[in-house]
């Protein structure tokens, strides 16, 4: 192909004695350069070839040529880029060669492009790099110069530091960055991220900046090697991802301190938490804004206690990173965000009224295009590049919740989860208001990640919450802090649940949901939260997505599985099949409207002498029963499963095989917790599990085989001789 051509010309030109070949050489760079920037070739180059034409490139053009030079620094960048090419060792050792030799002898207006040549070569070779991590990351070394927080050109740093991030990826089965190269790596990545944008900076440059220390850490902590431990160096890693989470919100301004501090958590001591929450003091007789003061350094000394951190280093700040946020909230009709338009009304009719002080978040902006064309060009590509950040920031925090312990994690709660507001002051921001308020689908549906990876195996640290006695108490106990905090995301979930139109965001937020119900202890919290998850999620069970139809009932299992059996779902389940509809009936898809429908499904059900006594009609079923049978054994229609060809299942007769096996799975979890209940509908449930066994599928066959299992311990438990 052409890169053949190439490479015979720069052959030619190499052996021609004459220094006239300087023009020629420009001439071809800028044919490659221009020609990996254009339309996909019909058959890309191997790599092979790719590497040949760099090398014999660079062997055509010595370093006092420092405009050549530029332009083959482009050509690596580019060629490599372009064709996702991984340099051979040998090759990389010469071209790795070459742009070393090339930082420490060209003009500084070169570097940008060597060093983009370079953040190619080493992308995803980095264990092939060790001889060169001396020159680069130590202790003279060119990147840590270049990626000075001293550093006047931001570009400059900003390339340094895109290539000390493509260091730091791991590579599968080969050896990683030495500790105090990754210790370097990580301080330089902080201090970063850290930064303030100057005002002789473009928000473009700096946005940049940030992505690249933020694909940085992320590396760090993905290639499994290294673990966050130390108290000081989680605090400001979490920081400063609390203030790049935010980075660009519109209608939005947050200072966040160089480090957070953890609180004491009683759970994970080796006292009770009753004993814990006794040993506090009953009185106080600090009031108003000095009792705030007050429980702060009363934390502070319990640290000093524990030996956890210096109480000197805190100076006079409070231990909550929540306590040290200065909010600027300003209103949202100002912000250069999208128009708020109006959605899924159709969903509220019949609803639970949210609770009052809920108003306040409904003006958000969730709309599905992400961004404003009426600002014109260069606006809209800075609230991309900023969303951008948003996004980077929560992929990273991702991966420091797996880095870190769950019961040091769990000392940052307050930071990140939502507490209710007290009367007068303002909403904390969290990443519930990122949920909220966000303009960008893919940033609501990251930080829904990051807040159900938070929740997941909370069970723990939750299980202190306790609901305030009606008395008064002259400070808040943190089982109250906690039970409040659950109440405030039950709130907040449900209210991002009637706002979403984007379908992704929507599974992000029921599956969120399902996590926050498998952890909350809901025997110890006021009844009412379940109620109204359970009437709020029905008419997402009939969604055109099949993947939130998937989720809204895994949300339904985890309601009836949560320490089963709880007195408020056996309510919920008591509840004839048309309770919680609205005039329309839209909480429930058309087919499962007939009561007898689902049993005409099941010929023999219903048929015996011993379902009903004589002359008792047979009780209506209740809704998730009903709901779960029909979706396994009625036919699909169309119009409730237009959403995803990529479930085909038994030539598409029935609903999508994910739907059929997490409808399975409710049943299985609703008699397990419920036999006296699903004991009513036993032989249809039998026979249920008996047809699923007669399937092709074997997820269907299994899953069939589990629902008859769990029949069967339900009538031995039922059986079995009081103890």
């Amino acid at each position: 192909g052409s890169l053949r051509r190439c490479l015979a010309r720069l052959g030619a030109l190499r052996t021609r004695p004459d220094g006239g070949h300087r023009t020629e050489l420009h001439l071809l760079f800028d044919q490659l350069i221009s020609e990996s920037c254009g339309p996909e070739p019909a058959a890309a180059p191997g790599p092979q070839d790719v590497c040949a034409v760099l090398v014999q490139a660079c062997q055509s053009v010595p370093l006092d040529q420092e405009h050549l030079v530029s332009k083959v620094c482009q050509l690596i960048h580019h060629l490599l880029n372009r064709y996702q090419v991984m340099v051979d060792e040998q090759n990389l050792n010469f071209l790795l060669s070459y742009c070393i030799s090339a930082l420490r002898q060209c003009s500084s207006w070169t570097h940008v492009e060597i060093l983009q040549a370079l953040a190619a070569l080493v992308y995803n070779n980095g264990p092939k790099c060790q001889k060169y991590l001396p020159d680069l990351l130590g202790k003279a070394g060119l990147l840590l110069q270049f990626s000075d927080p001293a550093q006047p050109d931001v570009e400059l740093r900003r390339a340094a530091v895109r290539s000390m991030a493509n260091l730091c990826l791991s590579v599968p089965a080969q050896p990683y960055l030495d500790e105090s190269y990754r210790s370097v790596c990580f301080q330089t990545f902080l201090s970063v991220l850290q930064s303030s944008k100057t005002s002789d900076v473009d928000d473009i440059t700096f946005c940049m900046l940030l992505q690249s220390a933020l694909k940085g850490v992320q590396s760090l902590l993905n290639g499994g090697k290294m673990k966050l431990m130390q108290t000081d160096q989680i605090g400001a890693l979490l920081a400063v991802l609390k203030k790049c989470m935010f980075h660009g919100l519109p209608g939005l301004s947050i200072e966040v301190p160089t480090a957070l501090y953890p609180a004491p958590l009683p759970q994970y001591d080796k006292r009770s938490p009753v004993k814990q929450e006794q040993s506090e003091p009953a009185t106080s007789k600090h009031t108003g804004s000095r009792r705030k003061k007050c429980k702060g350094k009363q934390k502070k000394g319990e640290f000093g206690e524990e030996g956890r951190e210096d109480p000197g280093d805190a100076g006079n700040e409070s231990v909550l990173g929540a306590d040290m946020l200065k909010l600027h909230l300003e209103d949202v009709q100002n912000c250069p965000c999208p128009d708020p338009r109006p959605r899924a009304s159709d969903v509220c009719a019949g609803r639970d009224p949210l609770p009052s002080h809920a108003t306040g978040w409904k003006g958000i902006s969730s709309s599905e295009s992400e961004y404003s064309d009426t600002e014109g060009g260069i606006q809209s590509k800075v609230r991309s590049y900023q969303a951008n950040v948003r996004q980077g920031a929560l992929a990273c925090f991702l991966s420091t919740i797996k880095s870190i312990e769950k019961r040091v994690l769990y000392g940052y709660w307050s930071a990140f989860v939502p507490d209710a507001p007290g009367i007068g002051s303002p909403q904390s921001v969290s990443l519930m208001t990122i949920a909220l308020k966000d303009p960008s689908p893919k940033t609501r549906a990251c930080a829904l990640q990051v807040l159900s990876a938070f929740l997941e195996g909370s069970k723990q640290f939750l299980s202190v919450a306790e609901d305030a006695s009606d008395h008064k108490r002259a400070f808040t106990p943190f089982s109250v802090t906690i039970a409040s905090s659950i109440r405030e995301l039950h709130r907040c979930l449900l209210l991002a649940l009637v706002a979403e139109s984007s379908s992704q965001t929507l599974t992000q937020i029921v599956k969120c949901l399902a996590n926050l119900v498998s952890n909350a202890p809901y025997s110890r919290l006021k009844p009412g939260l379940l109620t109204r998850v359970w009437n709020q999620i029905k008419p997402y069970i009939s969604h055109k997505d099949v993947n939130v139809r998937v989720s809204s009932l895994t949300l339904l299992g985890a309601i009836v599985s949560v320490q089963a059996p709880l007195p408020e779902v056996q309510l919920l389940l008591q509840q004839p099949s048309s309770s919680g509809l609205n005039s329309s009936g839209s909480a429930t898809p058309r087919r499962f409207s007939s009561c007898e429908q689902w049993r005409k499904a099941l010929p023999w059900a219903g048929e015996g002498p011993l379902d009903h006594p004589a002359g008792c009609a047979p009780p209506e079923p209740c809704w998730l029963l009903r709901l779960c049978v029909s979706i396994i054994v009625l036919p699909r229609e169309d119009s409730c499963s237009d959403s995803d060809a990529n479930f085909p299942s038994l030539s598409s007769v029935y609903e999508p095989c994910p739907l059929r096996l997490e409808a399975l799975q409710v049943l299985a979890l609703l008699v397990k917790g419920y036999f006296p209940m699903a004991q009513s509908y036993f032989l249809e449930l039998g026979e249920v599990a008996c047809r699923c066994m007669e399937e092709m599928d074997p997820s269907i066959q299994l899953h069939g085989a589990k629902l008859l299992e769990e029949l069967g311990t339900g009538v031995l438990q039922q059986h079995k001789p009081d103890s």
